[in-house]
């Protein structure tokens, strides 16, 4: 199948989204889940602890600085069960690659000096971000770079949260799931945003200003 970015985002606009088995394999399969995750962006939970942390600023926190760095970390296996082998292959890499070049794929990255030490990205379509992947190398960046997407989602006037799963990590911050059926007409309602905007938050946003924005109600 010749999987182009505008072939990726009408899926995503149905509720559809590609992995691959493995980074060695040539193909890429459709997924649709029964059940789907998702953040309730106005029951976003940050721990204490992390909160905390948050507020000391230990990560210098930057957007779309480095979006196929970040891909790549994301694609490197892990000691996780879960994360042993990767569902990045070349063709995900190069389409999300094209997405975001074309304004669609953002990066939340958290660096230490020249070092990128955590990260996140994922697809935003009008009102919906669709979550992919995340990474870190140093102790809660992959987390602390998930509450700044929550914050620059709340001030952009985002609706959906799509985790695509639910695990551990996720549900500690509130991620739950909810049925294919729910999942497409919170999507639909979502695309229907017209005035969401992911550059709403100033990167210099300090980490109290990003904790308030995240447990700001709408």
């Amino acid at each position: 199948m010749n999987i182009t970015p505008e072939l990726l985002l009408s899926a995503y606009m149905q509720g559809i989204f590609p992995m691959a088995e493995s980074a060695d394999s040539d193909d890429v399969f459709w997924v649709d889940p029964d059940e789907r995750g998702i953040f309730p962006l106005d029951q976003f939970h940050v721990p204490k602890k992390l909160a905390k942390k948050i507020k000391s600023e230990p990560f210098k926190v930057r957007i779309n600085t480095a979006f196929q760095e970040v891909m790549l970390k994301c694609a490197e296996p892990t000691d996780n069960v879960d994360r042993q082998n990767t569902w990045i292959n070349k063709t995900i890499l190069t389409r999300y690659n094209e997405l975001h070049e074309m304004g669609y794929a953002h990066s939340v990255e958290c660096w230490q000096d020249q070092d990128l030490v955590g990260g996140l990205y994922g697809v935003s379509l009008n009102g919906a971000f669709c979550g992919e992947s995340m990474f870190h190398t140093v102790t809660d960046a992959s987390k602390i770079a998930l509450v700044y997407l929550v914050a620059r989602l709340k001030v952009g006037g985002y609706r959906l949260l799509d985790t695509q799963f639910v695990t551990d990590q996720l549900s500690q911050f509130g991620a739950i799931e909810i049925s294919r059926k729910e999942y497409r007409a919170r999507l639909k309602e979502a695309l229907l945003v017209e005035d969401s905007n992911f550059y709403s938050m100033s990167e210099e946003a300090d980490g109290s200003t990003i904790l308030q924005s995240v447990t700001q109600t709408s």
